[in-house]
């Protein structure tokens, strides 16, 4: 198994806070996705993949529908994906993905919430390098050879699969991980194979991990917490192991 899988272990345990929150991040993808690709999800694959991410998550159809609608306001205001880079407590680097209508707004919470919590806000490409950026795919397991399926997938970019199982949906699945560019030809592979995803995102994989003690964890998920209830704030990553 490689480092997608270890990540994936570790992160599965931590869920965000709330179901809403949740929802919030996929209203802003989807907002996102309308205006730049249309409302059809025919024509705009991105959007597609959102509302089947939506349906995994449990999300109401209605709120998905509204989401739509209202990317297509002329009202609605244009949301800019922005990245912060910066370290928590004992050397932990930490990427923060936004989502935001007032990068002002933003670049101040996020700053504060560092300097709160004994960590620092660090210029772009202060620790963006110590990630890759992955896109990753997730179907159902049934039916599927994991080791001879692989085989039929590397010629679409994938990189690693692996089976796992959704705890809070009580289903084996099979994750496909790839390089961030290979989202697209990946997609592509798994609809001519018949292949229904469950849900497909994009992740960072910290490239190497540092061991804290349980003491400095905490100071480090103190920040941590702090970010992901921002409401500008779609992810969180961190190189602590």
């Amino acid at each position: 198994m490689g480092r997608a899988f270890e990540y994936r272990k570790a992160r599965k345990m931590k869920r965000w806070a709330s179901m809403s929150k949740t929802f919030t991040r996929i209203t802003k993808d989807i907002i996102m996705a309308v205006k730049e690709g249309g409302d059809s999800p025919d024509a705009n694959y991105r959007l597609k993949a959102l509302i089947q991410n939506a349906k995994d998550a449990n999300m109401p159809k209605d709120n998905v529908e509204r989401a739509i609608k209202k990317a297509s306001s002329k009202d609605q205001a244009d949301y800019k994906e922005v990245v912060y880079e910066g370290y928590a407590p004992h050397g932990i680097a930490v990427l923060v993905e936004t989502a935001t209508d007032n990068n002002t707004r933003t670049v101040a919470n996020v700053r504060s919430y560092f300097n709160k919590c004994n960590g620092s806000l660090g210029t772009s490409g202060s620790v963006d390098f110590m990630f890759e950026r992955k896109c990753h795919f997730k179907i159902a397991a049934e039916g599927i050879d994991v080791e001879e399926f692989e085989l039929e997938m590397i010629d679409y970019g994938v990189e690693e699969i692996f089976a796992d199982h959704d705890e809070e949906k009580d289903l084996d699945i099979v994750m496909l991980y790839g390089p961030f560019a290979e989202y697209g030809n990946i997609a592509k592979g798994l609809d001519e194979k018949g292949i229904e995803v469950l849900s497909s995102g994009f992740e960072r994989i910290p490239m190497d991990t540092k061991t804290l003690t349980p003491e400095q964890q905490e100071d480090v998920d103190k920040l941590i917490e702090r970010i992901e209830e921002d409401d500008d704030v779609q992810a969180v990553y961190t190189n602590m192991a």
